[in-house]
C-alpha cells in the first residue's frame, strides 16, 4: 500500500507539471565564454608556426624549438592549477587563466627578441595547458547528472565550431591586412579572452542538486599540494581512468599530425584532402555533437561502456586507415570516398567518447579535491599531443600501417580499461543519473482530503 501511494503521488506530481529539460543558472552566458574564446583559439592554432612567425619576425625554426620547450615545460602548470582550484574555487582560477592568456597575445606583437619570446610563450603556455582542467572542474561545480554530459558536448561542439570559424576569420584578416593581419589577429585574440573573461564572470557561483534547486558551491580550503596530490595517486581507479583516457588521446592527436603526413605521403592525394578531412570533422562536430551526445544518453548507457564505445569506433576507423594505406587504390575517386567515410566514423566516435570520458572524469573526483584530479587527468591530453608527432612520424616513415596499427591497439586496450574499471569507480560517475527539469507550467495541486479517523465505542 505505501509503494501504491507513493506511485501515485509521483504519478499526480509529473501530470500536474510540464517538465523541460533544465537550463542551469547562467549556462548561455558559459556557453558564450566558450564560444568566444574557441574563435579567439581558431585564429592561431591551425597555424601557430606561421603566425608567430609573422607577428614576432623570429625564424620558423626558433619558433618551433620554443613552442615545443615551453609546451613541455608548461605541463607542470597543470599540478599548481589544481591546487589553486581546490583553495580558490574554479571560477577564480578560470578568470586568471584568461587574465594571462590574454595578456600573452597582446604582448607577442612586441616579443621580437629571442628572450622575450621565450618568456611571454612561457607564460602563455601555463596558461593554456591550466585552463582545460580548470574549465573542467568548473562544469563540475555547476552541474551535476545529465547535465554535466550535456555542457560537455556542448563544449565540444562550440570548441570545433569556434575553432573553424576563428581560422576563417583570421585567413580574411590577413587577406585583407596582409602581414599586419597577424598582428590584429593575436590583438584580437585578447579582446575575445577579455570578452570570454566578462562573460564567464556572470555564471553565478552555484550548483544545481538532483532535485533542481540551487545549492551553494562549497570552497573547501583544500589539503596541502603534496597531501592532496598523494591523495589522487592513491587512486587507483581514477588513474586507470587517467590511463584509458592517454590511449584514446593519442587517437584525437591523428587528425592534425597524422592525417596531413598520411594523406599527402603514403595515398600520395592533393592537400586539399586534408583540409577537406579537417572541415568535414569540424563541421560534424559542430552541428552533430550535441544531437550524439544527447541520443547517447537517452538510451541510459553507462559513461563507462558509451566512453569504450566511442573508443571502439576509433579503432574501427583506424584499422580501416591501415587497410587504406596498405591497398592505396590508384583511382582518385575511391581513396577520397573511402577517406571521408572513415574521416565520418572518426567524427562520430569523438563525439560519442568525448562527453561521456570527460563527464566521468569529473563525477569521478571528489568534490574537495576536484581541481587536483582534473589536473591529473588533463596530463593524460597534454602528453598524448606532446609525445604524438614523435611517435607518429617515426612509425610512418618505417611502414605506414604502423601508427594506424598502434592505435588500434591502444583504443582497443583503453575500451577494455574503461569497462574493467566499471566496479572500482563510485557508482553515481558511472550511471548516468537524468538533469534535473524545470518546471514550465505547475498546476496548483489540489488539497489533500483528510479523512477522519472511526470512532471506537
Amino acid at each position: 500500500m505505501l509503494l501504491r501511494t507513493r506511485t501515485t503521488t509521483s504519478a499526480a506530481a509529473s501530470t500536474s507539471a510540464v517538465a523541460t529539460p533544465a537550463r542551469l543558472p547562467g549556462e548561455r552566458a558559459m556557453l558564450g565564454a566558450m564560444a568566444v574564446d574557441s574563435v579567439g583559439s581558431g585564429m592561431y592554432i591551425p597555424f601557430s608556426l606561421v603566425f608567430f612567425h609573422h607577428i614576432t619576425g623570429l625564424s620558423f625554426a626558433v619558433v618551433g624549438a620554443v613552442l615545443t620547450t615551453v609546451g613541455l615545460i608548461g605541463m607542470g602548470a597543470l599540478p599548481l592549477a589544481g591546487t589553486a582550484v581546490d583553495r580558490y574555487g574554479a571560477r577564480r582560477v578560470q578568470l586568471v587563466l584568461y587574465a594571462i592568456r590574454g595578456t600573452g597575445f597582446a604582448l607577442y606583437p612586441f616579443a621580437t627578441s629571442l628572450p622575450f619570446f621565450a618568456v611571454v610563450a612561457l607564460a602563455t603556455a601555463f596558461g593554456d595547458r591550466a585552463f582545460p582542467a580548470a574549465q573542467q572542474a568548473r562544469i563540475g561545480e555547476i552541474a551535476r547528472g545529465a547535465d554535466r554530459d550535456r555542457l560537455q558536448a556542448a563544449s565540444r561542439a562550440l570548441r570545433n565550431g569556434g575553432l573553424g570559424a576563428g581560422a576563417l576569420l583570421a585567413s580574411l584578416i590577413v587577406t585583407l591586412a596582409g602581414d599586419r593581419g597577424f598582428t590584429a589577429a593575436a590583438w584580437l585574440n585578447t579582446l575575445s579572452f577579455a570578452v570570454a573573461a566578462l562573460l564567464m564572470r556572470a555564471v553565478p557561483d552555484r550548483a544545481a542538486d538532483a532535485d533542481g534547486a540551487e545549492a551553494a558551491v562549497a570552497r573547501p580550503a583544500g589539503r596541502g599540494g603534496a597531501t592532496g596530490y598523494r591523495i589522487v595517486l592513491a587512486d587507483r581507479a581514477f588513474l586507470g581512468l587517467t590511463v584509458a583516457n592517454f590511449l584514446t588521446a593519442l587517437g584525437y592527436s591523428a587528425l592534425a599530425v597524422l592525417f596531413p603526413l598520411f594523406i599527402g605521403g603514403t595515398l600520395n592525394g592533393p592537400q586539399s584532402l586534408t583540409g577537406a578531412a579537417f572541415t568535414v570533422n569540424t563541421v560534424l562536430c559542430a552541428i552533430g555533437g550535441v544531437f550524439v551526445a544527447r541520443v547517447v544518453r537517452r538510451t541510459g548507457a553507462r559513461r563507462t561502456r558509451s566512453a569504450a564505445l566511442g573508443a571502439v569506433l576509433f579503432s574501427t576507423a583506424f584499422l580501416g586507415l591501415a587497410v587504406l594505406g596498405a591497398a592505396r587504390p590508384h583511382s582518385g575517386w575511391v581513396v577520397a570516398g573511402a577517406l571521408f567515410g572513415l574521416v565520418t566514423l572518426y567524427t562520430v566516435a569523438e563525439m560519442v567518447h568525448n562527453p561521456s570520458s570527460g563527464a566521468l572524469a569529473v563525477a569521478a573526483a571528489p568534490e574537495e579535491l576536484r581541481g587536483r584530479y582534473m589536473a591529473t587527468y588533463q596530463l593524460s591530453w597534454s602528453l598524448a599531443s606532446t609525445l604524438a608527432p614523435s611517435l607518429f612520424t617515426a612509425l610512418i616513415g618505417a611502414d605506414a600501417r604502423l601508427p594506424w596499427l598502434l592505435l588500434v591497439g591502444t583504443t582497443l586496450t583503453a575500451a577494455a580499461l574503461l569497462v574493467r574499471l566499471e566496479r572500482r569507480l563510485p557508482a553515481e560517475a558511472v550511471t548516468l543519473s537524468p538533469a534535473a527539469p524545470v518546471a514550465t507550467h505547475t498546476a496548483e495541486a489540489p488539497a489533500p482530503v483528510k479523512v477522519p479517523a472511526p470512532q471506537t465505542a
